[in-house]
């Protein structure tokens, strides 16, 4: 199943890639409400509404969904967790001396979330580029502590395709990567059920047509099972929970006016625009970014 959020905090189920059944009133959503749980609620609870939403669907009107303005998935996550250089090609084109099973990850703030139908808004930083990072993003649907590598499918809710944004620099990573709409996911989710090895998804990115990124999930350093056996030996994961893979080489900039696209097997894909905000201005970024390194290829 394919569930995902639209317009006005309203959850869908998508039955064609091109039309969705609003199921909010079956699932009494208050639209309103804050926080915005409803889709964490659904993340949790999945195995009990699963059959009832299945059961509704046929009585219920199809929207095209070029109709709708796509939202991300699930905007109230307990944590958005994110693994640094998880690949080796992005490991050496940075010149980075560690890896992500090594290194360990670190956090996004929910407020960075964006979804398929809104645009990367740059900040106000004109002394620093942005840099677009193509990532898979997998959804916690049964949470715990501790969990084994063995029994991580257990844990799994779904997957979505996910972008990373960053301000380039040696600050703070989490500072860099904190602005909102830094974190683009979606279409929507799809359920694990219908994702026959998420070990072996291809995954391409472009801007403007161009292919930026083209990586599979067979080459990450820390595997899918080790990102949840390392996550959940530090803190509980919830169900919600996004897990970010980290992002394979080719990483670059984007300015306002880009269209980056995103693709990953049997997920779907993203096409988000870019565009120039007016906000966001730091003395932090006020001296440019000059690399110590050189990108390698």
């Amino acid at each position: 199943m394919k569930i995902t959020r639209f317009n006005d905090n309203r959850i869908a189920v998508v039955v064609d890639d091109e039309h969705l059944v609003d199921i909010t009133e079956l699932l009494g959503v208050d639209t309103a409400e804050w926080p915005p749980v409803a889709p964490t609620r659904l993340v949790a609870d999945f195995d009990a509404w699963r059959p009832r939403i299945e059961a509704a669907l046929p009585g219920l009107p199809r929207i095209p969904v070029r109709d709708v303005t796509l939202r991300t998935p699930i905007p109230w996550p307990n944590k958005v967790i994110a693994y640094p250089v998880n690949y080796h090609d992005h490991g050496r084109e940075m010149q980075a001396g560690y890896r992500a099973d090594h290194q360990g990850f670190f956090l996004k703030p929910n407020s960075s979330l964006s979804g398929a139908g809104e645009p990367v808004v740059l900040p106000n930083v004109p002394q620093r580029e942005v840099h677009h990072e193509a990532e898979l993003g997998i959804v916690i649907g049964k949470g715990g502590r501790g969990i084994r590598r063995e029994d991580w499918r257990e844990h799994v809710f779904g997957y979505a395709c996910l972008m990373d944004m960053v301000v380039r620099g040696r600050e703070e990573r989490v500072f860099r990567k904190a602005y909102d709409t830094f974190c683009p996911v979606g279409p929507w989710i799809v359920t694990a059920d219908e994702v026959a090895d998420p070990t072996q998804l291809e995954m391409k990115l472009w801007v403007n047509g161009e292919l930026r990124q083209h990586a599979n999930t067979r080459d990450l350093v820390l595997d899918i099972p080790g990102m949840v056996e390392m996550a959940s030996a530090v803190m509980t994961l919830y169900p919600g929970d996004i897990i970010a893979t980290g992002t394979p080489a080719g990483v670059g900039q984007i300015r306002a006016g880009d269209q980056v696209r995103i693709t990953i097997d049997g997920l779907g894909e993203m096409n988000v625009k870019v565009v120039q905000g007016t906000e966001g201005a730091t003395p932090v970024f006020d001296k440019p970014y000059t690399p110590d390194i050189i990108k390698q290829k």
